[in-house]
């Protein structure tokens, strides 16, 4: 009986030796990282517990989405209802929507959020810029959202028009910074021609701009002359070289076909063949990174994009068939985007010779689309000049086009570093 005692005694002090150690080593290797909970912390949170009379006994309008949540995964909308201090008068939803349940590109309306009963206006409806009257009984206008950083999407334009409200108004504007998830050390990509400015794509920034939020409001604001009276509110932790999961954030999807980190890395890159008529993975459950159409042969795109050896990224054949957008319920085939090493992976790079092959393999039956009423392909809107669409028509080389848009990244890399926070 006292063996199988001191077995037992035995067996348990070794289990927690262990767990002891293996905590111990975690512990240490997020020390080694610098991403402890105990020192990362948000702008929401750094809001709350060291600056909150920045918001104290003033009415609140909030321009947020479910990615505004702090470490515990608690909603900005709820935090701030609770604060008895803090009046939370209007709630401002960008596409997609407050709650997030709009696809891409759908008009939200006005409603009443069902959870605090607060006004919610859409700034992806009627108007996508706060009104005056939208406006009349809020003191401070506040902005939290989490942006995936690549020029072309949409929330960080609706930061801007808001930013533009507030100033119009004489009401301050404060943005709770977040990471870039694709890291805020690395940027690439042609800069935005202004005569292809539009809402996927406002300002002469890179596809890819390695810029936090708070650091794109400073930009916009002085760089772009919106001159709003600004407050960044500054991440605690972060670390320009981190990568989404380096941080002890959850990740909350952005917007429905923003599911994972992969899809974000892929994105500034695939999401160019949104100009076209081939799929880019939209109602599959891998959006961005399965690529294809019913007319390719996956296992000869597959060969040609593996032939050009690109850094970081391999290519495999695959079939998939999607369930709403381009070719829906209709089997396609093509190809599915894996990085093997995401610190070499060039994403727009990669998504220039992915849409060239499947140009040069399928002339017939690949096409950009069509301008719209101003003459501009949405190709074009996207990639932010009209010389890469003309290149890829006309024969040149993604080495030669590479050669011009990185002439654009030198100019901008000294804009940048004015207005760099961390």
């Amino acid at each position: 009986m006292l063996k199988k005692r001191f077995i037992a005694i035995l067996t348990m002090a070794l289990v927690l030796s262990a767990l002891s150690f293996t905590w111990a080593e975690s512990e240490k290797s997020n020390k080694d990282k610098g991403i402890t909970d105990k020192n990362f912390k948000l702008g929401v949170e750094v809001l709350l517990s060291e600056q909150k009379k920045l918001l104290q006994g003033k009415r609140v309008g909030l321009i947020t989405n479910p990615t505004g949540v702090d470490q515990e995964l608690t909603s900005i909308v709820d935090l701030l209802n609770e604060e008895d201090d803090i009046k939370l008068t209007a709630l401002f939803g960008p596409e997609h929507g407050v709650r997030g349940s709009a696809q891409a590109g759908e008009y939200v309306e006005f409603y009443t959020d069902d959870k605090t009963g607060i006004p919610v206006y859409s700034l992806y409806g009627q108007t996508r810029k706060p009104t005056p009257e939208m406006l009349e009984n809020i003191d401070v206008l506040l902005f939290d959202i989490q942006d995936v950083g690549t020029r072309f999407y949409t929330y960080i334009y609706t930061m801007a028009y808001a930013m533009e409200a507030a100033k119009e108004k004489g009401i301050p504007f404060i943005v709770l910074d977040r990471p870039n998830p694709l890291t805020g050390s690395k940027f690439e990509g042609t800069v935005l021609d202004m005569k292809y400015a539009s809402f996927i794509g406002n300002y002469s920034i890179p596809l890819r701009h390695g810029m936090t939020v708070g650091e794109l409001a400073r930009l916009f604001n002085s760089k772009f002359k919106i001159g709003a009276d600004l407050t960044v509110i500054k991440m605690k932790g972060w670390k320009r070289d981190m990568y989404y999961d380096e941080t002890p954030l959850q990740f909350v999807l952005p917007s429905p076909n923003m599911p994972t980190l992969d899809t974000a890395i892929v994105y500034p890159g695939a999401a160019l063949f949104e100009g076209t008529n081939i799929s880019e993975g939209r109602g599959t459950t891998k959006p961005f990174e399965l690529i294809g159409a019913p007319f390719i042969d996956g296992t000869e795109l597959a060969q040609q994009l593996n032939a050009l050896k690109l850094s970081g990224v391999t290519f495999r054949a695959a079939s998939f068939t999607p369930t709403t957008s381009k070719f829906a319920n209709q089997l396609s085939h093509g190809v599915q985007i894996h990085i093997t090493d995401r610190k070499k992976f060039q994403s727009f790079e990669t998504g220039v010779h992915m849409v060239k092959a499947v140009h040069d393999l399928y002339p017939n039956q690949f096409q950009f689309r069509a301008p719209n009423s101003t003459g501009i392909s949405f190709f074009d809107q996207l990639v932010g000049n009209g010389w890469i669409r003309q290149g890829i028509e006309e024969g040149r080389s993604v080495k030669d086009m590479k050669k011009q848009w990185e002439k654009e990244l030198s100019d901008f890399k000294k804009i940048r570093s004015q207005y760099l926070l961390y």
